[in-house]
């Protein structure tokens, strides 16, 4: 949820540290701080800020010379945003600072102990916890000292870790959030994040749960928790540093909106098979007589990943004629589900680290489950602890909310369906229907982005609204779902998703002209029960903006999108629902990229 950089060679340490956390910011937003030595500095130098990291950046001194440090942006866990709980947190002589990333479960029990040894805490955080606890270790290093500290924590955490006694080093380790090394020319770099990386190095290396390091200018090594050696063989990071620039756009969200028909162009590449009517996921680890003996798929993911997960699990039922659903992993690990052998498990995660997601894929792996990862960064945690899966290839998203990253996960799953349903009973006929609208997907987007301007029309006549309600029957219902999270996301307008047909079990009691409704109205063999409910949401004089293949009579105001074959439009059919969110934020003078109470990775409970 935090944003974690470090460095530590021959450079100038607070511009790079600074810059890192600028990269790092969708992670955390409400305050960030720095701190750093070097071989002619007197112990550690910290600058802290409430805020932004322009705010940290204003504080900085002129003279503020180092090269080595580490540095953090924060969404808040424990204690409300203030310079005191900002991160790095120093112990009281001011030679330990640590960063962190994480929750301390046991930090309550820890401050009473520590509080009634004379420990005076300067900040309401957990991590504070861990600063006292390293400065009062005995051990004669600093690798000994972080692990003894380990020891007595209970939780999650990606830390990094100064001391003024060994000016020579930084050690980091991490359980459940992540941390990556940086690998340079006479120089280490650390971050939580390769997208403060990649404007210095491209070799990385990603740490496992229970795993530390120690970085030192020349050299890096790795161990576990219990002191064991590990071998770390650097990786090349495929995204290159403009991949995170905006690109000429104002904001993130609306150059990732934008990349849409190049990141499904993307994940199609190479994958499609014409002379079998296919396609090719051989990420999957799951040869054919192995699809054949699935009987149920189940899909685990969060927020905008489980929405993808509905839409997947309705194209595996579908085209594969799997029995399919999605769950939010966030219940799952929590109700003592029942774990079938012969289920599929399926765990979505933009960026494939997300805990609840990584927690339920690490208790299914215990009762011996297969599970596939259908992610979008290579080498993350989830990546690593699945059976296999397949990368979604939707390039870096910085914006807070999710648009590529929810279009290209839908695509995929796609894929996988038709990968399914080709080894079972897809027809020839009907694998190579579903390639030619897969790729037609790429130009439709297209299309519809160049509606921009009316959706922004369209955008002005409802963002007064206080709430909206969006609705969509069957393959649209998800798509009603994703919209709306949208929207409450960026607009902060309340808006709730129902299936069309459950309005006249309830709903329906809310329709009046000042709550407007989105409905998702699609040419398949369910158009006459959508315009049916389009008739009694009318018959109650509520607003009606229709997305749909065609003009709606009795809509307000309809958004026209191209047709493609009914499995597959829902994928067309929430762009511009992206695009009416987006503009309907940006009428309101919200912070697209940086939502309050949000943060983009979201790696706690």
């Amino acid at each position: 949820m935090c944003g974690i950089v470090g460095y530590i060679g021959r450079r100038d340490v607070a511009p790079l540290l600074l810059e890192g956390l600028q990269r790092l910011e969708y992670r955390g937003y409400d305050s960030a701080g720095l701190v750093i030595t070097g071989p002619k500095a007197a112990g550690l130098k910290m600058v802290k800020a409430k805020g932004r990291v322009r705010d940290l950046e204003a504080r900085v001194p002129k003279r503020f010379a180092g090269t080595t440090g580490i540095a953090h942006t924060r969404w808040a866990t424990h204690g409300a945003p203030s310079d005191e709980n900002a991160h790095p947190h120093l112990d009281p002589e001011n030679r330990v600072a640590v960063v962190h990333n994480g929750i301390i479960d046991n930090a309550a029990e820890l401050r009473a102990k520590l509080g009634a040894d004379g420990v005076v805490f300067a900040s309401e955080t957990d991590t504070e916890v861990l600063t006292h606890l390293i400065a009062r270790s005995e051990a004669d290093t600093l690798e000994e000292k972080v692990r003894q500290t380990l020891k007595l924590i209970e939780g999650t955490y990606g830390i990094a870790v100064m001391h003024a006694d060994f000016a020579d080093r930084i050690v980091v380790a991490r359980n459940g959030s992540p941390v990556v090394l940086g690998i340079g020319e006479k120089e280490m770099f650390v971050a939580s994040d390769v997208a403060a990386l990649v404007t210095h190095t491209r070799q990385v290396v990603t740490l496992d749960d229970g795993e530390m390091a120690t970085l030192k200018a020349d050299d890096f090594r790795t161990y576990t928790t219990e002191g064991s050696r590990t071998t770390a063989t650097p990786t090349t990071v495929e995204w290159e540093a403009e991949s995170y620039d905006m690109g000429g756009h104002d904001t993130y969200m609306h150059k990732e909106i934008c990349e849409q028909p190049d990141a499904v162009d993307r994940v199609l590449r190479g994958r499609i098979d014409d002379r079998f009517s296919t396609v090719h996921l051989g990420g999957l680890n799951l040869d054919a007589r192995e699809a054949r003996s699935i009987r149920r798929v189940k899909i685990l993911g969060c927020g905008t990943s489980y929405h993808a997960g509905l839409i997947g699990a309705g194209l595996i039922e579908s085209l594969a004629r799997i029995p399919a659903d999605a769950e939010p992993a966030s219940e799952f690990r929590y109700r003592n589900p029942v774990v079938d052998p012969d289920t599929l498990y399926v765990a979505v995660s933009q960026s494939g680290e997300t805990y609840d997601v990584l927690a339920a894929v690490q208790e299914l792996k215990r009762k011996g489950a297969r599970v596939l990862g259908v992610v979008n960064v290579v080498g993350s945690a989830i990546a690593r602890e699945a059976d296999g899966g397949t990368y979604v290839h939707a390039g870096p998203e910085v914006c807070v909310v999710s648009t590529k990253c929810f279009t290209n996960t839908v695509v995929a799953f796609a894929l996988l369906a038709l990968h399914l349903g080709r080894i079972r009973d897809l027809s020839v006929s009907d694998g190579k229907r579903i390639i030619e609208g897969l790729r037609r997907l790429p130009a439709q987007i297209s299309e519809i982005l160049t509606m921009e301007d009316e959706i922004k029309k369209l955008a002005k006549e409802y963002a007064d609204a206080k709430s909206m309600m969006f609705i969509g029957r069957v393959r649209g219902y998800p798509v009603a779902l994703e919209a709306s999270l949208k929207l409450k996301e960026i607009s902060y307008i309340h808006a709730e998703a129902y299936p069309a047909s459950e309005l006249k079990h309830g709903p329906l009691a809310l329709i009046e002209p000042a709550l407007p409704t989105v409905a998702i109205v699609p040419d398949d063999d369910l158009l006459e029960k959508n315009r049916a409910a389009l008739e009694e949401i009318k018959a109650r004089s509520g607003r009606i903006l229709a997305v749909a293949h065609q003009e709606q009579e009795k809509a307000d105001h309809t958004i026209v999108v191209p047709k493609n074959e009914d499995e597959l439009d829902a994928i067309l059919m929430g762009i511009p629902l992206q695009l009416l969110a987006y503009h309907t934020a940006l009428e309101l003078g919200r912070d697209i990229d940086k939502p309050r109470n949000l943060a983009k990775s979201v790696t706690v409970e």
